[in-house]
């Protein structure tokens, strides 16, 4: 049904799930898009119509600016809105078909216990309430009504899912697949990686990989001004801030540092080809990140004032004789073959050619190969936690790759697995009751989402959805 929504959304339940959520913000600019107001239709649910106009004051309570519409009608932006709208409607029209309700008691109760409301004696404030409508653009009415409307679609759901006890077979189950213990072998690969790198090997890299390896070499102008080389005094007084102002304002009117420095006479240092590498001072890593702002620029040091001005830009490959550049290339060619080998590595288990005389082959060393037993699936003293959620849906003797502390990568094999039943009578029974409760839950919803698929026909109007869409471009 949602889907003749041109795909843009599988499933009603979706969006009604989203629609609980939203909180009505002010927006602004479509009133007058569609002159015939109620007459135009983007939608109908069985024989109840969504006229443009609700659709427009949809839109007009959305967190959504023109521009975010604009730049996302090609994501199907319009169509998303749509469907929250059609999901709105859905629960609307749910309540209302199963007399879901609220008293107005409920409702006042909930107010009056929101804990933002509360004062210093935990007790309901008319003068916070009214702070709050007063900060929030709320009247009482619209506020209340919102809030209603939430606690309809609570109690809707509480209605399809309400009353769900999970046998103990399912708490079992889900205990089991947490708890599980594993007996791990791991190789460090960072141990079997080639880490050598010949002059060839070297050259290679460098010739495929010349536009990546290409570095801004700059020519540079500099100084550090301070009231010393400026005003001749070590005070940062308004003499010296009222010349460093006619500086900037030079530099606003176009003044390059050379004719700067010819009236204040400041040290200027000049540098040609410069990169940087690892004993570039401070300075001069500042102004290599700022080379790609404005040509000359004045800094506030809090000591001193650091003007510069970049006069040329240069992208070329370094010297290869430059030991920065040549050890950057080494870790390159070696991040290269250790990615490789990765590759390799994981086509071979992909397709289960891998075993364990391969496993003894590339450790290179038995010695290499560690153990470890993971107690559970939050056990993340070798592996990080996705490592381990993968590794416990993985069948025992399987083998994988996985990534540890400090963004090492391991291979990895299962040895043996281990299971234990929960105890009916532990403290944490509760907890995985409720985890199988909202299992339970998700496949109701599954099923309510079929239910009103077969329940309601939503027939969509693509000439009004296309009049608005004209309206954002």
């Amino acid at each position: 049904m949602i889907g003749k929504l041109r795909g843009f959304s599988n499933s009603k339940l979706a969006g009604v799930l989203v629609g609980i959520i939203i909180i009505p913000f002010v927006f602004w600019g479509m009133g007058s898009v569609f002159s015939g107001g109620n007459t135009n239709n983007v939608a109908k649910i069985n024989n109840e119509a969504i006229s443009s106009k609700d659709f427009v004051n949809f839109i007009n309570e959305s967190r959504l600016t023109n521009d975010i519409i604009k730049a996302n009608l090609d994501n199907n932006i319009i169509e998303q809105i749509l469907s929250e709208l059609i999901s709105e409607k859905l629960i609307e029209m749910e309540i209302k078909k199963l007399n879901v309700s609220l008293s107005e008691e409920a409702l006042a109760n909930k107010i009056r216990s929101n804990s933002i409301l509360l004062d210093d004696n935990k007790k309901f404030s008319r003068t916070k309430y009214e702070k709050f409508l007063l900060e929030n653009n709320l009247t009482a009415s619209s506020f209340e009504n919102s809030l209603k409307n939430q606690e309809l679609k609570k109690n809707l759901f509480k209605y399809i899912s309400g009353g769900i006890k999970s046998p103990y077979f399912l708490k079992n189950k889900i205990f089991i697949s947490e708890n599980k213990k594993i007996d791990v072998e791991f190789l460090d690969l960072d141990l079997v990686h080639d880490k050598t790198v010949t002059t060839s090997e070297i050259e290679d890299f460098i010739k495929d990989n010349e536009d990546m390896l290409k570095l801004d070499f700059i020519d540079l102008f500099y100084a550090k001004i301070t009231p010393q080389n400026l005003i001749e005094i070590d005070e940062f007084n308004d003499e010296f801030f009222n010349k460093i102002d006619e500086i900037e304002n030079s530099i606003l009117n176009g003044s390059n540092l050379k004719e700067i420095n010819e009236i204040y006479n400041f040290n200027l240092n000049e540098i040609n080809n410069f990169v940087l590498n690892d004993n570039s001072d401070e300075v001069l890593q500042e102004i290599y990140s700022k080379r790609n702002g404005d040509k000359t620029q004045l800094i506030d040091k809090n000591d001193y004032f650091l003007i510069f001005e970049i006069s040329k830009i240069n992208k070329k490959i370094p010297n290869i004789k430059d030991t920065y550049f040549l050890e950057s290339v080494k870790k390159n060619v070696v991040l290269k073959k250790k990615f490789e080998f990765n590759k390799n590595l994981f086509e071979k288990i992909d397709e289960k050619i891998f075993n364990d005389d391969e496993f003894i082959k590339i450790s290179k060393d038995k010695n290499n190969i560690k153990s470890v037993t993971i107690e559970s699936l939050n056990d993340n003293q070798v592996f990080d936690t996705d490592s381990v959620n993968l590794i416990y849906t993985l069948p025992n003797k399987s083998f994988t790759l996985v990534t540890g502390q400090e963004d090492k990568v391991y291979l990895t094999k299962i040895n043996n697995i281990y299971y234990s039943d929960i105890d009916k009578n532990s403290d944490n029974i509760k907890e995985y009751s409720e985890k199988s409760n909202n299992d339970i839950i998700n496949d109701i919803y599954t099923s309510y989402d079929l239910s009103l698929n077969s329940k309601y026909k939503v027939k969509i109007f693509n000439q009004t959805i296309d009049r608005v869409k004209n309206y954002f471009r």
